[in-house]
């Protein structure tokens, strides 16, 4: 049997985009002489549409796609995701559903069974998990059809008591097919691959795995389907980032035909960040984008990555110097900024500042100069960048950084305000790494803008250091914390100062309710903020 996989950039809620795309591709596997092409897994309706599956009108839209799908299968099947009414007055309303398609029609329906609740995934909160298993027979063959968890059951600490393969492999399939929608962390793709071989080798089944690619607001997708043969070695990895189609012969299954190199984690953040900054726009519909360029390295790997997401002439960079800022700051701004030929200007917001304090005396009592001063200045930024925002359409992109979102050190309405934030999931040490990444073949990101010490520049002689431990003190133990869920005598006990442990944890609680007012931020992590971290504003842990 001649099988195809289409890795293809779903939009949810794009019916017309979504039918085209998967009517395209199975055309095109036909005319290449495929028996069976198979797309992810929610295909139809694109991953996650969260609420939107709470609406009738949603879910009939998804059913009148997969009927229109179906009547293009002459000659071909195809297997589509897609969610569907559980008939069953009993449990959910909806279902994670695998159709397969072939004859014109639909031809049978498998149905997840294991519902991921965890980090981003609410899965349970809409679908009733199957209880049934089935194998689909097709052309003499008999296989086994899993939607993407279905198969992470061969965890080492398995989540779920049911194991949907045990019971399809009892009716002797040929092979397996998983479409998936498994949305990426920089350290994913080992994973996935692990568990993945690991079923292939249990079953002793060859396995052709179909994931998503594509940005979905804040969720990345890597793409990187698979083909696994029966012995468990990978035949074919597809392409990450990008959409893919390629054409495999179930009895020629032997050859390692195109295994990637594991791209290094600064490079695979960099490509899911370009990829997540350009999707973002372009399925918005949106065109240009603005930042406040302010010499530092977070603003200025912000800015290359939008470059060579939406070309440097998408662009508009505006430097906002006060009296706190140095030269050296303006200056590597601007050579940043002519270096990738990017449109600037210099607004001094010095003026704007002194008159605000004017204003603000006689309210003050002579208070003296703290903090209300230092966010004046991050404040009348993100108003001056909104104007032109508002003014011209640009989408303001954030250039906060994890360390800065997690310690809540960044103004509200000020340098946290923007449509998008790219870097919000990105440890300060690794935007450090990702500057050095994009200068291994030449200098784009001056050099000094990446060995001077990081300043918010909002006083005189300010270092961040003022204020937090050195970063690479800090980013380990807000990895602890944030992404290994460790508490603060096992990460004292690691070998770090217990007054800065405590610290830190307790900024960290103490400014959630920063985060909940942030713009989406791309995740690139395995612990993002935003969707995927679920912490009470009001609460005492820590404090």
């Amino acid at each position: 049997m001649k099988i195809a996989l289409a890795q293809l950039n779903y939009f949810i809620g794009d019916f017309k985009g979504n039918i085209d795309k998967i009517i395209s591709s199975i055309k095109k596997a036909k005319n290449q002489g495929a028996d069976l092409v198979i797309f992810s897994e929610l295909s139809v309706s694109g991953y996650p549409a969260q609420d939107f599956l709470e609406f009738d009108d949603f879910i009939i839209k998804c059913d009148n796609a997969v009927k229109s799908i179906a009547k293009e299968c002459d000659g071909i099947a195809a297997v589509i995701g897609s969610p569907s009414f559980n008939k069953n007055n009993k449990g959910k309303r909806l279902l994670n559903s695998a159709f397969f398609l072939a004859d014109g029609k639909i031809l049978s329906i498998a149905n997840k069974a294991l519902m991921p609740n965890y980090d981003i995934f609410d899965e349970y909160r809409y679908f009733e998990p199957a209880k049934d298993f089935n194998i689909i027979k097709f052309k003499d063959k008999k296989i086994a059809l899993t939607i993407c968890e279905d198969l992470w059951a061969e965890d080492d600490r398995p989540l779920y008591p049911l194991n949907p393969m045990e019971e399809l492999i009892k009716q002797n399939p040929d092979f397996i097919i998983n479409i998936a929608a498994s949305p990426f962390s920089f350290n994913q793709a080992k994973k996935r691959k692990e568990i993945l071989v690991k079923n292939s080798k249990k079953y002793h089944l060859p396995l052709f795995y179909v994931n998503h690619v594509g940005a979905q607001t804040e969720i990345l997708f890597d793409g990187g389907s698979l083909v696994i043969n029966e012995q468990g070695k990978i035949i074919d990895e597809f392409e990450y980032f990008k959409e893919d189609f390629r054409i495999y012969d179930t009895n020629n299954l032997n050859d390692i035909s195109n295994k990637n190199n594991p791209a290094e984690k600064i490079q695979l953040i960099h490509d899911a960040l370009i990829m997540g900054i350009s999707n973002y726009f372009q399925k918005l519909n949106f065109k240009k984008a603005i930042l406040g360029l302010s010499g530092g390295i977070d603003s200025a790997v912000t800015l290359v990555l939008a470059a060579k997401a939406l070309g440097n002439k998408n662009l508009k960079a505006i430097l906002l110097p006060s009296e706190f800022s140095s030269d050296h700051s303006v200056n590597d701004a601007v050579a940043l900024a002519e270096n990738l030929n990017v449109d600037y200007n210099i607004i001094s917001i010095k003026d704007i500042y002194n008159a605000s304090n004017k204003t603000l005396k006689p309210y003050f009592n002579n208070l003296p100069f703290n903090i209300a001063e230092e966010n004046l200045q991050a404040r009348i930024r993100g108003l001056l960048l909104m104007a032109f925002s508002n003014k011209y359409g640009y989408i303001l992109l954030n250039t906060s950084n994890k360390s800065e979102a997690a310690v809540g050190y960044g103004t509200l309405y000020g340098d946290m305000c923007g449509g998008l934030s790219v870097l919000g999931d990105v440890y300060k040490t690794d935007v450090f790494k990702l500057a050095k990444f994009i200068n291994k073949e030449k200098e784009i990101i001056p050099n000094n803008t990446i060995n001077k010490p990081p300043s918010a520049e909002l006083r005189p002689n300010q270092k961040d250091s003022d204020s937090l431990p050195d970063y690479d003190i800090l980013d380990k133990i807000l990895y602890n914390y944030i992404e290994l869920h460790k508490g603060p005598e096992h990460i004292i006990n690691l070998g770090f100062d217990e007054n800065i442990v405590r610290k830190v944890l307790k900024l960290v609680n103490i400014n959630e309710y920063k985060r909940r007012q942030t713009p989406p931020i791309l995740r690139v992590s395995s612990k993002a903020f935003g969707m995927g971290r679920r912490m009470p504003v009001v609460a005492k842990y820590l404090l």
